[in-house]
């Protein structure tokens, strides 16, 4: 790698003279330490000159394809390096497989096909991303010594892989035609607004948008920028500051905070993880309509959910309608009785957190959320028809009960200190049980001024977050909107002042990006 950049530095002094190629060369070089985000100023700076390329290209449909293709190989280069190839593999053999399930008429021979899909998706999903994960509890379970295989794993692969599935599986149950191009499925599947974070695009909303005419209306235009300043100040103002301040601090040491200070870090966990990730899904939903493209919202005021099975309706959307669509379904749903229902509800859920990283931490957060939507399952149909259901008072309990378990699973969502052994053997809850410890039995509600004093800015911007997200934001969009466009730039720029001002660290990367 260092030889390729050697040559080309050595060919660009010769054309161009001596200028200092080699700082130019190092940005745009791939840094495991500073991969290109939406946050940073180094996307910013990119996405301005891509903008301009990209309008200039308005009326020219495949030089404009292409260039999108291109920077959208080279933005994932920046976050995984020359990993890019599996991208190609990915869109490549998805593209083939769809195309030969349309052309084959045996059922036999389309499962054969899907089945290949699944296997080569999955397989390198489960290669980068489980192999020492299945070898470690192995290991265990036999008492073999297991030794960690130095596997990266390439940012967001668990997205595009999905992406990708969705697409072979519909092309399968004859919801939609395999397309034509594979130029247009590699822009599809490479796509950089929704690559390495989601939301999961679905192939029947997004492709037929590739060739129609760019079009980006004034209404367009403002709620673009809507996405993408609200979404920056989710992500780079409350959750980068709470975390680096506050969150983490707790949940590195809880032992040394009182159980107030800790109940306090689950509250900012839970703010920080919601700001994270609804502000990249905002900023990618912002920066495809800035192009002319339309993604369906990925989350919906999830923390206002009365239950867990709304909560799962209004949280990453994208994914919880992939997991109902695709696994769910697949296993029978609730067509094979209710007690089948909820064994699918349950298994849909586990997996559903073994998504999220090759960690115990992740199962147990899965299928706590799974035996929570089964239990909710059995209460809704113990309780249907009865009036206190639907009363103010009783939804307001729900509503607070929900959040509760939410924070108390992203507890063991955050805590990957879990081991098989520690759990099962030796009854060992790792940090997650630290902090419960901490908050029951240690709690010392009277040092609250005083946590409040120290922590004053850190406890408002959570506060903050947790009002924007309890009031409607509709009024607040629409008169946005109406604004004049060059007051978009100007509210934008005073946003980014805002985030240098309270920036104490290096950019933090998303949430999301490890999954």
């Amino acid at each position: 790698m260092e030889n390729i950049w050697h040559n080309i530095l050595n060919y660009l002094n010769i054309q161009f003279g001596s200028l200092d190629w080699t700082l130019l060369l190092k940005q745009l070089a791939y840094d495991d330490k500073s991969p290109l985000i939406f946050s940073s100023g180094a996307f910013m700076c990119m996405f301005a000159i891509f903008i301009v390329i990209y309008t200039l290209l308005k009326n020219k449909s495949l030089p404009r394809t292409l260039f999108v293709l291109a920077f959208s190989y080279y933005f994932y280069y920046k976050s995984s390096g020359f990993y890019f190839f599996l991208i190609a593999i990915v869109t490549c053999s998805d593209y083939l497989i769809a195309q030969a399930i349309a052309r084959t008429t045996p059922r036999l021979g389309r499962k054969s096909l899907v089945a290949l899909s699944l296997f080569i998706d999955l397989g390198l999903l489960g290669y980068f991303k489980y192999t020492n994960f299945f070898g470690q509890l192995w290991s265990e379970i036999n008492g073999m010594p297991w030794h960690d295989i130095d596997i990266f794993l390439p940012v967001g692969i668990s997205f595009f892989t999905f992406q990708s599935l969705s697409y072979t599986i519909d092309v399968y149950r004859r919801k939609i035609q395999p397309v034509d191009s594979l130029l247009d499925y590699a822009f599809y599947v490479s796509f950089f607004p929704q690559l390495v974070a989601g939301p999961i695009v679905r192939a029947s909303d997004f492709l037929p948008q590739i060739h129609k005419p760019l079009l980006v209306t004034r209404t367009m235009l403002g709620h673009g920028f809507w996405f993408i300043i609200t979404g920056l100040f989710k992500k780079a103002v409350i959750s980068d500051y709470i975390s680096v301040n506050f969150v983490e601090r707790v949940f590195e040491n809880p032992t040394q905070f009182t159980g107030i200070e800790n109940l306090l870090g689950a509250y900012g966990y839970g703010m920080q993880i919601y700001c994270d990730f609804s502000g990249y899904s905002d900023m990618a939903i912002g920066l495809a309509l800035l192009m002319g493209f339309h993604f369906n919202i990925n989350f919906n005021n999830p923390y206002k959910a009365t239950s867990i099975t709304e909560f799962w309706r209004r949280w990453h959307i994208s994914l919880s309608t992939w997991l109902r669509d695709y696994l769910y379904i697949s296993l029978g749903g609730n067509r094979k009785g209710r007690l089948r229902q909820y064994f699918n509800l349950f298994v849909t859920m586990l997996l559903g957190g073994l998504w999220h990283g090759a960690s115990l931490n992740f199962i147990l957060w899965g299928g706590g959320h799974g035996i929570a939507l089964v239990v909710h399952k059995m209460w809704m149909s113990i309780t249907r028809g009865r009036s206190f259901v639907e009363s103010k008072p009783w939804r307001l309990v729900m509503a607070l009960l929900t959040f509760h378990l939410v924070i108390l699973l992203w507890l063991v969502f955050r805590n990957a200190d879990l081991t098989w052994t520690g759990l099962f053997l030796q009854g060992d809850c790792g940090n997650t049980g630290v902090m419960l410890s901490q908050i029951f039995t240690n709690f010392h509600l009277e040092l609250l001024p005083s946590i409040i004093a120290a922590y004053w800015q850190v406890l408002a911007l959570i506060a903050l977050g947790y009002i924007l997200h309890m009031i409607p934001s509709q009024w607040c969009k629409s008169t946005f909107v109406k604004l004049p466009a060059f007051l978009y730039v100007i509210i934008l720029a005073f946003l980014i002042v805002i985030i240098i001002q309270v920036k104490t660290s290096d950019i933090q990367p998303f949430i999301y990006f490890q999954f």
